[in-house]
């Protein structure tokens, strides 16, 4: 009998293993079926507190992971796309689109599943060998992989009969449910189990399969509901540790929302649980109703997170001073002036928003090259030997700070690949590797550019007024096409072409070749030096090069 219970708990520890598994190869398909447009639609609908929720519950019932819109939107307030008030109303909907996985659990308990998971398993299986169909594949697989996981679920609860094992009836009829301290005992008991498993579906379905075997009171079982609800935001906690203060507040504020939720069901616990009860026609006093526990919990589950919605939704501004009275900005390590802007490595967890993250950071890293030219430029006319210098030893810093960015870039972006990509993620991945090449090329230029003015300095001789105006027009050039090259980066594909690119590189090219003529009758009719004219030629080259540089990025954000 005791090898009987021993293979039963190992059919339910793997029974469980599948729901998760299964229930993240379901979100993964989604999302990548869903593309960019999952960050479009959680950036764009949240233009204020009542679409936030909504935009957040809309996503997490397709996701079926409200992990996984949490950490999305915690990527997006570090990322600054989203602003803390936007974030919280999110997480909200979150809470409430997370109800839905609840109501499919307790259907697997009152419905036989089996005739819709092998159906799911070849219909899925016939997609995947379609490639053009494959993402619908792996969702159906998913969906297949959660319904055989609670039909497992339910066999297993089922075989240990733990309605008539008279010692673990024993056990759970020891507890007063009258007394709040068993409550807050099997809160607590929730919340660390929640915690270490990572998974509040793992959680509800354990809950779910102990009271749907009468062993387990409505009020303990609740009890554990309300303690998942708590440890599920370990999640993004979790993931925001280290990250910029944005992302912890937001994180934070996760927390705050399902801890005060909590607090007040406490305060109202039995006349609550008692309602949601009567709501479902089940009476906590008579027994042999065992089947309609698991609707009482999604029930209560649904209800808990809509009235606390409703109850904080008019209180965002309040909960977000909170949240920055808690944490506030004089708490933020000092960055060193290398770190990424916009990528939290540990925040991977959704391909998706980690490839928006290396995209922004992208642009940030072509507004700092364009920054270190500007640089460039006040360095040419510069001539106070201890400015120089400073200014100088500023452009070499930058310059190792993009060598950095590259390899940090690259190196997170590594690590997204080895998630299973789409295709058009992974033309992504490859378009902005030899872009952020190319980005560390300009910093190669503008140091170049900086070391050739080092060389100027060091002459006994100046450059000419002539040679003056004709460099400041090439840099003049050069920076406008490396604006157009950031409008490009900064926006969306469609709305550039290459046109303006390449009639900027045109004239780069033409103004160089002229410049070049130039020099060279310059120094025969004894304008200046053959020293000085090497110089500046070197000068006009580099820009032309950079010139070059700036086209290659264009045409890798365009996939040429």
């Amino acid at each position: 009998m005791q090898e009987d219970y021993y293979w039963i708990i190992l059919k339910l520890l793997g029974s469980l293993g599948l729901l998760i598994f299964g229930m993240r190869m379901m979100s993964d398909a989604l999302q990548k079926m869903a593309g960019s447009q999952l960050r479009h639609i959680l950036g764009a609908m949240t233009t204020n507190r009542f679409t936030g929720m909504l935009t957040g519950t809309f996503v997490t019932c397709a996701v079926q992971s409200s992990s996984a819109t949490t950490v999305m939107t915690v990527s997006f307030v570090s990322a600054g796309l989203l602003t803390l008030s936007q974030a919280i109303s999110v997480i909200m909907g979150a809470n409430i689109g997370t109800t839905l996985t609840a109501w499919i659990m307790s259907l697997g308990y009152n419905v036989d599943l089996t005739n819709v998971v092998f159906p799911a398993f070849f219909a899925g299986m016939v997609l995947i060998y379609k490639k053009k169909h494959r993402y619908i594949g792996d969702f159906l697989f998913g969906i297949a992989f959660m319904f055989l996981s609670l039909v497992m679920l339910s066999t297993a609860g089922k075989e240990m009969d733990l309605e008539h094992n008279a010692s673990v009836v024993q056990f759970f009829a020891s507890f007063d449910t009258n007394s709040y301290w068993t409550i807050l005992a099997f809160l607590a008991i929730g919340t660390v189990i929640t915690c270490i498993v990572q998974s509040s579906a793992a959680v509800m379905a354990i809950t779910i399969l102990l009271c749907s075997t009468g062993v387990l009171p409505i009020y303990l079982g609740i009890a554990l509901v309300m303690g998942e609800n708590i440890g599920t935001t370990a999640t993004a906690n979790l993931a925001a540790l280290g990250a910029g203060i944005p992302a912890r507040r937001a994180a934070l504020a996760h927390l705050l929302f399902n801890v005060f939720g909590v607090i007040w069901v406490l305060c109202v616990f039995y006349p609550f649980v008692d309602l949601v009860c009567s709501l479902v026609g089940y009476d906590p006093a008579v027994g042999g109703q065992a089947t309609r526990l698991p609707v009482v919990l999604a029930t209560f589950h649904t209800c808990f997170n809509i009235t606390n919605t409703a109850i904080l939704i008019g209180l965002i501004p309040q909960l977000e001073r909170v949240v920055c009275w808690l944490l506030p900005e004089g708490e933020q390590p000092k960055r060193e002036e290398f770190r990424l802007q916009y990528i939290q490595s540990n925040l991977i967890q959704t391909p998706e928003i980690s490839v928006y993250q290396a995209q922004k950071e992208t642009v940030f890293f072509g507004q700092r090259v364009q920054q270190m030219f500007g640089k460039v430029k006040q360095l040419l006319d510069e001539h106070d030997d201890k400015a120089f210098t400073h200014l100088f030893s500023e452009i070499e810093n930058q310059e190792d700070i993009t060598d950095k960015t590259e390899m940090e870039i690259a190196r997170f972006l590594d690590q997204v690949s080895m998630n299973h990509l789409s295709d058009e993620t992974k033309e992504k991945v490859r378009m902005m590797l030899r872009e952020i090449s190319e980005l560390e090329s300009i910093g190669d230029a503008c140091y170049n550019l900086a070391r050739t003015l080092n060389r100027r300095q060091e002459a006994p001789k100046d450059f000419t007024e002539t040679q003056y105006q004709r460099l400041r027009a090439m840099m003049a050039m050069t920076d406008d096409a490396l604006t157009q090259m950031n409008l490009v980066l900064g926006g969306r594909r469609e709305e550039y072409d290459t046109k303006d690119t390449f009639r900027i590189e045109n004239e780069i090219n033409q103004m160089r070749k002229k410049f070049k003529e130039d020099n060279i009758r310059d120094i025969n009719e004894r304008e200046y030096d053959y020293t000085m004219g090497t110089i500046y030629i070197d000068m006009i080259n580099e820009c032309e090069k950079l010139g070059d540089y700036v086209v290659n990025v264009v045409q890798a954000r365009f996939g040429k």
